[in-house]
């Protein structure tokens, strides 16, 4: 059956919002090829999206021709301001666009582990409205949060997780009361995950997990095009994944003894020690990716310390594959993005020697800011998902 005229408006309308972001400016004749609508549609588009607010003329082409040059037609990016947080274990970063996702003003806060949970919650929430401040947003649309935990999927809310700070929890409840805006909430992981196929190592790849090596240890899995969460939300919890080279199994309530216990940040510091190499993390950094970076940068020296933890990498991600065969690791967060090429190479090449199963081991290339990427793509698709749609 065929659409209705306002059914069809409403999704040539949508279609045309979708070029606008994606592929910038366009004047009248560009849309035209790129929806393969008639030049009269296009014309009552663009008069329906400039009468909705969500479109200007922002310039003119300087193609040499006869008569007056083609008007470019932009989205209007300050129509919605988003905000998003990455909420580390000792901090969180804050960064407030506009709704094409350009960065208007960012910041970061250390919140250290004797900081009473009201206490910590005050200072976050504050920072986020200062931000916002400075950045000229005097409403925010949509916040998307990165947090580590695990987070329900039926309800969207972060479960209460032992080892994980009090604060956390709050300050997602309190954001959701205190600001008028949509509050998205997701674990860090998934996050970067996101980021990383949008953006980075993943691009163009609809089945892909991804390990995220920092502070901890996680991973996401995206099968099909979707991100799998899980039937409690703990897909990818690969911290309590049980391997060979421990010196016990995790527990319910502890990832000692997991794969955590091989590439956790203190066991690859360790292992670091024991290989002669050291390095001093800079601010934020994680330790395990201060002495990554220092193994790649001193060559044949850290070419020791780099095959023993590919190795350790291999074991856990030899796991995955066996399960979920999805072609493609992405070796994220500050550790991987460290380790480079270099690392993502040793790793490919010892699953090979494991698995039957064919795998591509890249690096993440947005190293720890994948995770604020990723809530930040997160609040500006909620925002755009309303703005743009039929009758918004």
């Amino acid at each position: 059956m065929a659409a209705s005229p306002s059914t069809a408006r409403a999704i040539n309308d949508r279609l045309a919002l979708r070029l606008l972001q994606q592929e910038g400016p366009l004047t009248a004749g560009q849309l035209k090829t790129l929806t393969g609508l008639s030049r009269p549609s296009v014309a009552d588009l663009v008069e329906r999206l400039q009468g909705s607010g969500l479109v200007q003329v922002v310039g003119e082409t300087g193609d040499r021709r006869r008569g007056p040059n083609a008007r470019l037609y932009g989205i209007i990016a300050d129509r919605a301001h988003l905000a998003a947080l990455d909420v580390r274990t000792h901090s969180v970063s804050v960064v407030v666009a506009d709704l094409l996702g350009a960065t208007l003003a960012e910041a970061v806060l250390p919140i250290g582990s004797d900081t009473a949970t009201e206490a910590a919650v005050e200072r976050a929430a504050a920072l986020l409205e200062r931000t916002a401040r400075e950045a000229g947003a005097v409403r925010l649309h949509s916040v998307g949060i990165g947090a580590p935990g695990l987070v329900d999927p039926v309800t969207g809310e972060l479960r209460d997780s032992s080892g994980l700070p009090a604060w956390h929890r709050r300050l997602v409840a309190v954001l959701q009361e205190r600001l008028p805006a949509t509050v998205l909430v997701e674990n860090e992981t998934n996050l970067a995950a996101l980021a990383e196929q949008r953006l980075g190592a993943a691009r163009g790849h609809d089945t892909f997990v991804l390990l995220w090596l920092g502070h901890g240890v996680g991973a996401a899995v995206v099968l099909d095009g979707k991100l799998r969460r899980g039937a409690s939300g703990g897909a990818g919890e690969i911290s309590f994944l049980p391997v060979p080279g421990t010196s016990r199994l995790p527990s319910a309530i502890a990832c000692d003894g997991g794969f955590h216990s091989l590439v956790g940040s203190s066991a690859v510091t360790e292992l670091a020690g024991l290989c002669g190499i050291s390095a001093t993390p800079g601010p934020q950094e994680p330790a395990a990716a201060a002495v990554v970076r220092a193994a790649v940068e001193a060559g044949g020296r850290g070419d020791a310390f780099l095959d023993l933890l590919a190795h350790r990498l291999a074991v856990g991600a030899a796991a995955v594959i066996a399960v979920l065969d999805p072609g493609r690791i992405v070796l994220a967060g500050e550790v991987g993005h460290a380790g480079g090429a270099a690392l993502a190479a040793r790793v490919e090449t010892r699953l090979a020697a494991m698995t039957p199963l064919r795998t591509e081991v890249r690096p993440g290339t947005l190293g720890g800011a994948a995770v604020l990427r990723g809530a930040l793509l997160t609040a500006r698709d909620a925002a755009q998902d309303e703005l743009f749609a039929p009758g918004a």
